[in-house]
């Protein structure tokens, strides 16, 4: 018999820590952190190296660029203004974002730049919140002068040059036209660096020190920023990008005076968190526990079942599920969930083995977080291998389907 007070049967357990292992021993994966819990239950494996070539072990507490799993937790921000009634989900957006008056719209996605119609209307906080404000990162629209235009300003992350300081991000930004009408089609990233900029601009405050009074120090989230300090560095693990033909390892970005070392022009809620398996974890219990932790209430229960439901009709939807399903060679199966909250993604349907109502998102440089509300069940999975190569994202589901076939009642 499994351990009934568990929630997760030995044998599963074991299946679970063979599967990971066998991921690095396989010289795909240096080193990986996990841990999982099912009620007050946690287990934690660090298992391999911090560098490709060896070097020092994985640790609990060794920090990872959480990449685009940095959106499930800054959202929380805007969602604690939402409970303050700062900020009303249908208000117009252009009291605190004055560049994004008077929008024009693309008549077709793959057209010039100067052939546009006048926005229907004006983007609400809703549409920043849900990702359908009409601007994102359209993987099904590469090549098109819209799409060039957002690299070439450097409005997205993961460029060579950082993104700009935020007042002037927000200039670029407004040099451009919608590619969609507001509220009108779910668009991945530019959304989530746009609510970072509003909060700001709501509260006074930095991105970052707003997230640290009200979400990162009640938590006790002691590692999580968008830098890490120089007493922390040799916390954090070299990033690789694995050459995609030949599989060779190369440096994306080292710790010592790489892009973490320092505190960006521009705090990056889409994607520049730094963070631990233990600060996730208590991020993710909080939200399972309907926005309260240790006796504390960060959110109200309301908030988090508006972040953590499917929040698109299945118009908006469409683009999400098309990226799924039709590029699953660049998405390697990330996005067949069914639907999108705020912030994150939400298991409408039994599309693997997760069941429905999970919700949480991954990150491109090889990082998982997600919640499951029926099972009790956290999972998160950290390493620091990009999504050039399927080998993390082969990881990230192996990791799902052991943890799932675990589960034990």
């Amino acid at each position: 018999m499994g351990l009934s007070n568990s929630g997760f049967s030995e044998a599963g357990l074991r299946r679970l820590r063979e599967v990971l292992a066998r991921h690095v021993d396989s010289g795909k994966i240096p080193g990986l952190v996990a841990l999982f819990s099912r009620g007050e239950e946690t287990y934690v494996e660090a298992l391999g190296t911090m560098r490709h070539d060896g070097g020092a072990p994985m640790r609990r507490d060794t920090i990872f660029r959480m990449a685009s799993t940095s959106k499930p937790v800054t959202v929380a921000a805007a969602m604690i203004l939402l409970d303050e009634c700062r900020l009303r989900l249908d208000d117009p957006v252009e009291p605190w974002l004055p560049e994004l008056a008077d929008r024009q719209v693309l008549k077709r996605i793959d057209g010039p730049l100067d052939d546009t119609v006048p926005a229907r209307r004006p983007i609400t906080v809703r549409d920043v919140l849900t990702s359908t404000f009409g601007l994102g990162m359209d993987m099904t629209s590469l090549g098109t002068p819209i799409m060039n235009a957002v690299f070439e300003q450097g409005l997205t992350p993961n460029l060579p040059e950082p993104m700009p300081e935020p007042d002037e991000w927000m200039r670029r930004l407004a040099t451009l036209p919608l590619m969609y009408q507001p509220g009108e089609r779910w668009q991945y990233q530019i959304s989530s660096d746009l609510l970072g900029v509003l909060v700001a601009r709501v509260t006074g405050q930095s991105f970052e020190t707003f997230l640290r009074e009200r979400v990162f120090g009640p938590l006790g989230m002691k590692d999580t920023g968008f830098h890490v300090p120089a007493d922390k560095i040799d916390r954090l693990p070299t990033f690789y990008t694995p050459d995609p033909k030949t599989g060779e390892f190369h440096v994306y970005d080292e710790a010592a005076g790489g892009r973490h070392s320092r505190p960006p022009a521009f705090q990056d809620g889409g994607g520049g968190l730094v963070s631990t398996v233990d600060d996730y974890h208590a991020y993710f219990r909080m939200l399972l526990n309907g926005g309260t932790y240790g006796g504390e209430r960060i959110l109200s229960r309301p908030a988090v079942e508006l972040m953590t439901t499917n929040r698109l009709t299945p118009e908006q939807n469409a683009a999400r599920t098309a990226l799924a399903r039709d590029n699953v060679h660049v998405s390697f199966g990330q996005g067949q969930h069914g639907g999108w909250g705020m912030g994150m993604a939400v298991r409408t349907y039994r599309g693997d083995y997760a069941s429905v109502g999970q919700f949480g998102w991954d990150g491109g440089s090889g990082t998982s977080t997600y919640a499951d509300p029926g099972n009790q069940l956290t999972g998160i999975l950290l390493t620091q291998v990009g999504m050039s190569t399927p080998d993390s994202a082969r990881l990230i589901h192996d990791f799902w389907t052991t943890l799932y076939q675990a589960v034990d009642d």
